[in-house]
């Protein structure tokens, strides 16, 4: 054994010795043999992974679970699960992927399926399982906690369902989790700080769009490689936990809630990563009681990969000063609209030469606009209505080739609109309304052949619309440019315009008449000629337009019928018989509202009539009959108490069974039998015929005459005897 631990070297001196060389290889085989036994040995006691998953274990449960599942879906209108059956391989299911190594199903991914039916718990026995993905379905129902036995999940991602409940705390359990997207939902209820406990692996949260509440628990800070950050359009309180400052944040995205503290300017700072960054519609306010942007403006220096800042829609006050970093390179959207953001537009803006969008709207921006800051060449969407900007537009504005939306709107620019404008080739929506823009239209604006939204409104426009404007073939939503001082005549250009869906021209000084070629419009769903001096006839054309649901014409000097075709309520206009808008509009609610108060009082009238005539009938059978009732009750009372009581028995008695022989007559209404009562007393008994329909009739109007009536000539009555089928009355017998 000795020469087994012999160097390579001795070996090699030992080789020409036949007896050693004969011993050390003899050794050699020994140990090679015991080692290859050993290690057939060591083989058979190690756990061989692939054979441990039996088939019978892994992809049967896994079938038997996603079979049950299938039996929760109540609608699949796609028919994306039709081969989830018994028949079909479950690693051909829709939607599922297998590791055949371990015999496992490691992926279920449902994207866009329209699925109705509940998150069932038995997707927890897909204990394979590493993504777990089902995007805008209508599953509803709780997120099942038993989701939490899913220990070697990387991905979970329940986007766009039904959801409601809250999170569960057992996802903590859940170490391996990288993604975990729980968005467009219904769930509620706060945070769990627990899921944060154990998330060394956890990179993408996302649980915006539901109604979580509370504060973001300062344990998400213990996501050490947490990067991505999504809490949007929830209703979370409280400040942002400074615990964030131990991550390297790349997105954060908590707009469209109600968290308060000043601007996280200690924050980005710790985020040199940091490319997106929305803060947007909190109450969040700036530093110095809301009164200096300067301190997070300048934090963001270290932030060259930003892409995207929006602090929009919070109040935010401060003067727009240049310490915006000239770093931010790279950023692309800038949003801070609907704040209180005084002082003029800085010229460093220029340095943001990626700048895509820019929107300034709703601040108290004024002065003039640099020239400056339509240098950056990437521009595409730039806002700043509702501000105070004053003087003329800058003719740089045409240097700004890839500009697809303008909106100077509702500010107080003068002067004429630039002919540069005519240049933004690109150009889609143009909105200059509402401003003291003067001067003519410039025919230029033809040259934008893809714009489709125009607002010029509201100003104080000279001149004529150009026939180059008017044919823009491609406005297909609306062109305004009303409350002018435009004059001429209608452009019949206007009728090339097959797409618009709107034209207003209203409150100008047009003069001509309606040209009848208005039909080509075939799109327009509203046109507004009103307040101008158009003459002649509505052109009967206009009852071509089947998408027409407003045309206002009033306040003109036209003549002649409203179109027939048209058959809409809401035409108006000056023609002999049709009132103005505003007035019909008023006049046709009054009416509205009068002929429902007239059909409610004269139905109720009717309503109240019927009844009154159906309860008089009613009253009156009911009174009829009552009347009927006592008359009986009372000539069977009066009978009784006027008569002595006789029976039937005694009238048998007294005429011998009713026998023939006592007969002494008959007529139509029954016989009258000759007898002696028990007192000796001689009668004669009147039986009626009780099948003659009148008998009972007949028997009670004979006892009442005979009981009211006294005369010496007529036979007086003794008694009677009435049963459901016998009636007879007694008589003297003379």
């Amino acid at each position: 054994m000795s020469n087994s631990s012999t160097p390579p070297n001795e070996c090699c001196i030992v080789t020409a010795k036949k007896a050693s060389f004969y011993d050390q290889s003899h050794n050699m085989v020994f140990l090679q043999t015991l080692f290859l036994l050993l290690l057939v040995t060591f083989g058979h006691s190690f756990p061989r992974h692939h054979h441990h998953h039996h088939p019978s274990h892994s992809l049967l449960t896994d079938r038997a679970a996603l079979l049950e599942f299938r039996k929760t879906i109540v609608s699949d209108p796609f028919s994306s699960l039709a081969n989830w059956d018994e028949a079909v391989p479950v690693c051909n299911f829709t939607g599922v992927e297998c590791d055949r190594s371990h015999n496992r199903v490691i992926r279920l991914i449902l994207y866009d399926k329209g699925l109705v039916g509940l998150l069932s718990p038995v997707l927890s026995n897909l204990t394979g399982l590493h993504n777990l993905e089902i995007v805008r379905s209508h599953l509803f129902g709780i997120i099942p906690p038993e989701l939490s036995n899913l220990r070697r999940i990387h991905s979970i991602i329940i986007e766009g369902n039904n959801l409601h409940g809250s999170i569960p705390d057992s996802f903590a359990m859940l170490s391996k989790l990288n993604i975990l997207v729980i968005k467009e939902n219904n769930i509620s209820g706060s945070l769990p700080p627990s899921i944060f406990s154990n998330c060394t692996m956890l990179n993408v949260v996302d649980f915006s769009s539901n109604s979580l509440s509370g504060q973001i628990p300062e344990e998400i800070g213990n996501c050490k490689i947490l990067w991505s950050i999504s809490l949007y359009n929830n209703q979370f309180t409280g400040q942002l936990p400074l615990s964030l400052t131990n991550l390297s944040l790349q997105h954060l995205d908590v707009e469209y809630n109600y968290l308060s503290g000043e601007l996280p300017a200690k924050f980005v700072g710790s985020w040199p990563y940091l490319l997106y960054l929305h803060l947007s519609y909190n109450n969040m306010v700036s530093h110095d009681s809301n009164t200096n942007l300067d301190p997070f403006f300048t934090a963001l220096k270290n932030n060259s990969n930003l892409e995207e800042l929006e602090l929009a829609g919070m109040g935010l006050g401060g003067r727009f000063t240049d310490t915006l970093p000239s770093q931010l390179t790279n950023i692309r959207t800038l949003l801070l609209q609907e704040n209180q953001i005084f002082g003029s537009i800085p010229r460093s803006l220029a340095n943001l030469s990626r700048l895509f969008i820019l929107n300034l709207t709703s601040n108290l921006l004024n002065g003039t606009i640099s020239s400056d800051i339509f240098t950056l060449p990437w521009l595409e969407q730039l806002f700043l209505s509702h501000n105070y900007f004053k003087n003329p537009i800058p003719e740089a504005i045409g240097k700004c080739l890839n500009l697809g939306l303008l909106d100077l709107s509702h500010n107080q620019f003068s002067g004429r609109i630039p002919d540069s404008l005519g240049n933004l080739v690109r150009l889609n929506s143009l909105f200059l309304n509402n401003n003291l823009l003067s001067g003519t239209i410039p025919p230029t604006l033809g040259r934008c052949s893809n714009l489709y939204r125009l607002d010029l409104s509201h100003n104080n426009l000279t001149g004529s619309i150009p026939l180059k404007l008017a044919g823009l073939r491609e406005i297909r939503i609306f062109i305004n440019v009303s409350h002018n001082h435009l004059e001429g005549d209608l452009p019949i250009e206007l009728s090339k315009l097959e797409k618009v869906q709107e034209i207003d021209l209203s409150s100008n000084y047009l003069t001509g008449s309606i040209f009848p070629q208005i039909s080509g419009c075939i799109a327009v769903s509203m046109i507004n000629f009103s307040n101008n001096f158009l003459q002649g006839e509505i052109p009967q054309s206009l009852g071509d337009l089947r998408n027409l649901e407003s045309f206002d014409v009033s306040r003109n000097q036209l003549s002649g019928l409203i179109p027939a075709k048209l058959g809409n309520p809401k035409l108006c206009g000056t023609i002999e018989g049709i009132s103005l808008c505003s007035q019909r509009r008023r006049w046709s609610h009054a009416r509205l509202l009068l002929i429902i108060l007239i059909l409610v009082i004269f139905v109720s009238t009717l309503l109240s009539i019927i009844c009154c005539v159906i309860g008089c009938k009613h009253l009156k059978v009911m009174i009829s009959s009552q009347r009927t009732e006592a008359s009986k009750n009372a000539a069977r009372t009066e009978l009784i108490s006027n008569f002595p009581r006789i029976t039937y028995k005694e009238l048998s008695d007294a005429t011998g069974g009713f026998d023939n022989q006592r007969l002494v007559g008959s007529g139509s209404y029954g016989h009258v039998y000759r007898g002696v009562l028990a007192d000796g007393t001689p009668v004669a008994v009147k039986v009626l015929h009780l099948q003659s329909g009148n008998s009972t009739k007949s028997f009670n109007r004979e006892c009442q005459v005979l009981k009211r009536i006294r005369h010496r000539n007529l036979i007086r009555i003794i008694t009677a005897c009435s049963l459901p089928d016998f009636k007879a009355l007694v008589l003297p017998y003379m």
